[in-house]
């Protein structure tokens, strides 16, 4: 498919996505949501994918928000499904059995911030910077930034963040526990890739089960969870790849995962 405000990229693996507005700080309108979710579906879909990028282009943003001119004819009811269309979008993203990492590598604003924090891990540039500056606009988060912020990083801070409308260097980011890691703007896709070859080196089951116990259980009961937990270790016992795995670190040699 055919993207207009996205590129994509494939090599060894690893999928790198760009949003490609850099003409309006890579600002997340309807139309590049849409071709976001397209482009999730289909790498979720593509089996020679194991991990996915996603960055902004240029140096200035990562996403600086929504298109507020889009925001600004809604009614209540065209508000409701415009904040319902984007949070589906990302939980998408979130749900991806495959890992996602956000290079921020400048400006991650409104929903462009609910974006990073869809994704599984982040990666800052140390000029990046985050905010939910919705009430300075008369509004509120609607991606999610009111629910995946408090969860990040705390009810209080996120609470502070949120209705001041404060942004966050990466410094900050990191003491907060907002991203994983902070590098040189030259070394962030480096970085990204690097840890994502980490990761595809493991066990692919493995990888999945984690992320789908990670997903599920954090929306219910503790009970609840370990027993999505029990489930999945259960699956792991039963893979090929554990049975490699094992007998590999028996044999004191790299193990030779199937994602069977």
């Amino acid at each position: 498919m055919a993207y207009k405000n996205l590129l994509l990229e494939t090599h060894e693996g690893i999928a790198l996505v760009t949003i490609n507005r850099r003409e309006k700080l890579n600002a997340l309108n309807m139309e590049t949501l849409s071709e976001l979710s397209a482009a999730f579906t289909a790498l979720a879909q593509n089996d020679r994918v194991r991990g996915i990028l996603i960055t902004g282009s240029g140096q200035k943003a990562f996403a600086a928000g929504a298109d507020v001119s889009e925001i600004l004819p809604l009614s209540y009811e065209q508000g409701v499904d415009f904040a319902r269309n984007g949070q589906n979008i990302f939980r998408q993203i979130e749900g991806m059995s495959k890992p996602v990492i956000a290079l921020v590598n400048g400006f991650a604003l409104g929903g462009g911030c609910e974006l990073a924090m869809a994704c599984h891990m982040r990666i800052a540039s140390d000029q990046a910077r985050f905010g939910q500056p919705e009430v300075n606009l008369g509004l509120i988060p609607g991606y999610g930034g009111t629910q995946r912020l408090t969860r990040l990083i705390g009810r209080g801070l996120a609470t502070q963040y949120l209705i001041s409308g404060e942004m966050i260097d990466a410094k900050r980011a990191l003491e907060i526990g907002l991203v994983n890691q902070v590098v040189a703007p030259d070394q962030l896709l480096e970085t990204g890739k690097t840890l994502l070859k980490k990761i595809l080196s493991k066990a692919p089951l493995s990888v999945r089960y984690v992320l789908e116990s990670i997903h599920q259980g954090i929306e219910v009961t503790l009970d609840q969870a370990l027993e999505i937990e029990a489930e999945n270790f259960g699956k792991s016992c039963a893979s090929e790849d554990m049975k490699e795995g094992i007998t590999a670190f028996l044999e004191k040699r790299p193990a030779h995962f199937k994602g069977r």
